[in-house]
C-alpha cells in the first residue's frame, strides 16, 4: 500500500484559511497573546440572570467559598448584566493587590455608594484618581459626641443591611425603573438626607463639602466593624473559657502594674493583640472586601484575563481560613500568632481583614483602637458569665450575613464588676 501525501488543493486551501484566520485577527485587533489567555473558570449561566440562581443562600462569602472549592480561587461570575470576578486565594489577592495594583485600583458604582455617599465620591467609594489623594488628606477625627448617637448608629445599620448583598437595581444598571420598584432608591434617599442633617449638626463649624464627605466615611466605617469585631471577641472567649482567663489574667497584671487604663498599656498585652488577630482571621467584619474595578483589561495568574470593568470581589473570608495556609483553620486558636510574623498590615496576603494596597482600610490604626481599648477594658473591670442554663460549648456562633458579619444572635452576658484588692502606689 502506497503512502498517499495531501494534494495540492488541499494544502492551498489550508494555507489560505490561516492567511484568512490571521487577517481576521489583525482587523480584531487581538495579539499573539490572545492564543495563550485562558477564559477565567466558573460555574455555568442561565440567559439573563447568569450565576443569580447559585447565589441563593443567608451567607454570601459561605457560598462563594464553596463555589470556587469546585470552579478554583480564581472564578468568574456572570450577575444580571454585571461581570465579577471572585478571588479566593492569597496568591491571586496579591496579583490583584500589589502585582496589578492600579489597574484594580478603582471602585464600581452602586445605587447605595451613588446616593448615600455623595455620587461615589467619599474616600472609600471614589474611583481612583488625584481627587482620592486629595481626600485621604483631609480626613480628621471627630471628637465629640453627638446628641442623635443613637439614630445615627441605627440609621448606619440600615445602610448596612442594604449594602451588604446584591441588589437587583445593581445587577440590572440599563434598568432604572427597578430602582423605583424595589423601593431601594426612595428609601436610600430618605437615609441620606437623614444622615447628612445628623452630619450637619455634628460639623457646623465646617462648611466644606469634602469634609462633610470624609465624615461620612469616618463614621460608616468605623463605628459598626468595630463593634462587630469586640461582639465576636467577647462571643469567642465566652465560647472557650481559657482564652478568655489567660487575656483577662493578662490585661488585669499589666493595668495594675502601671497603675492606669488606657491605651498606654495596651502594647504590652501581647496575648489579648493575638485574641483580635485570631478573631480578624475567624471573623473578618468584612468578609467580602468592597468590590474593585477592573480600569483595563489586564492578565493575571497563567493567563487569566480579566476584562476592563469587571467588578472583582475578594474573599477575605475565605483566605482566611484557608488550610493550605492555616492549621485547623477553623479553630479559635490565637497562640497561633503569639510567634507568627504575620500580620494584618497589607504585606501577608493570607491574612487581610483590612485589605492590602492603594485600597487597604485607611482607618486601620483607629480601627485596631477602637477594638483592643474597649475589650481591655471589658476584660479588666468585669467577670463575664452566660446566662443561667447555658453552656459555653453550646453557644451559637452562625453569622448573619452584610457588609460586616455579626452573630446571628445578639450576645447576652452577666457582669460581675471587678475591685483590684491593691494597687501599686
Amino acid at each position: 500500500m502506497e503512502l498517499q501525501l495531501p494534494s495540492f488543493q488541499i494544502i492551498f486551501t489550508f494555507l489560505l484559511f490561516l492567511f484568512a484566520l490571521v487577517n481576521i485577527l489583525k482587523r480584531s485587533k487581538l495579539k499573539l497573546i490572545f492564543f495563550f489567555i485562558e477564559t477565567t473558570p466558573g460555574p455555568w449561566k442561565l440567559p439573563v440572570i447568569g450565576n443569580l440562581h447559585q447565589l441563593v443562600g443567608p451567607l454570601l462569602h459561605q457560598v462563594l467559598r464553596d463555589l470556587a472549592k469546585k470552579h478554583g480561587p480564581l472564578m468568574h461570575l456572570k450577575l444580571g448584566q454585571l461581570s465579577v470576578t471572585v478571588v479566593s486565594s492569597p496568591d491571586f489577592a496579591k496579583e490583584v493587590m500589589k502585582t496589578h495594583d492600579v489597574i484594580f485600583a478603582s471602585r464600581p458604582q452602586t445605587l447605595v455608594s451613588k446616593i448615600m455617599f455623595y455620587d461615589s465620591s467619599t474616600m472609600t467609594f471614589s474611583p481612583y484618581c488625584d481627587y482620592l489623594k486629595q481626600l485621604r488628606k483631609i480626613c480628621a477625627a471627630f471628637g465629640d459626641k453627638s446628641k442623635e448617637q443613637e439614630r445615627f448608629v441605627s440609621l448606619l445599620k440600615e445602610v448596612v443591611k442594604l449594602a451588604g448583598g446584591f441588589n437587583i437595581a445593581d445587577l440590572f444598571p440599563s434598568v432604572h425603573l427597578l430602582q423605583l420598584l424595589s423601593g431601594l432608591r426612595p428609601k436610600l434617599e430618605r437615609l441620606h438626607r437623614e444622615a447628612d442633617r445628623i452630619i450637619d449638626n455634628i460639623i457646623k463649624e465646617h462648611k466644606d463639602q469634602e469634609t462633610r464627605k470624609a465624615g461620612r466615611d469616618i463614621f460608616a466605617a468605623g463605628s459598626d466593624t468595630s463593634a462587630t469585631a469586640v461582639d465576636w471577641a467577647m462571643s469567642e472567649m465566652m465560647k472557650h473559657p481559657r482564652v478568655m482567663k489567660k487575656a483577662q489574667d493578662e490585661v488585669r497584671r499589666v493595668f495594675n502594674e502601671r497603675g492606669s487604663v488606657d491605651e498606654t498599656c495596651i502594647s504590652e498585652m501581647k496575648y489579648l493583640k493575638s485574641v483580635i488577630k485570631e478573631i480578624l482571621r475567624l471573623h473578618p467584619p468584612g468578609p467580602l472586601l468592597l468590590p474593585r474595578e477592573c480600569r483595563e483589561s489586564c492578565v493575571i495568574g497563567n493567563g487569566y484575563e480579566i476584562p476592563a470593568k469587571t467588578k472583582v470581589i475578594v474573599n477575605a473570608w475565605a483566605i482566611g481560613r484557608d488550610p493550605r495556609y492555616w492549621n485547623e483553620p477553623e479553630s479559635f486558636y490565637p497562640e497561633r500568632f503569639l510567634d507568627s510574623s504575620v500580620d494584618f498590615k497589607g504585606t501577608n496576603y493570607e491574612y487581610i481583614p483590612f485589605g492590602a494596597g492603594r485600597r487597604m482600610c485607611p482607618g486601620m490604626s483607629l480601627g485596631m483602637i477602637n477594638v483592643e481599648l474597649p475589650l481591655a477594658l471589658l476584660l479588666y473591670h468585669f467577670d463575664w458569665q452566660l446566662p443561667k442554663g447555658m453552656k459555653h460549648e453550646e453557644m451559637d456562633m452562625t453569622e448573619k450575613f452584610g457588609i460586616t458579619v455579626r452573630r446571628k444572635l445578639d450576645l447576652l452576658l452577666i457582669p460581675t464588676a471587678y475591685y483590684p484588692s491593691s494597687t501599686p502606689s
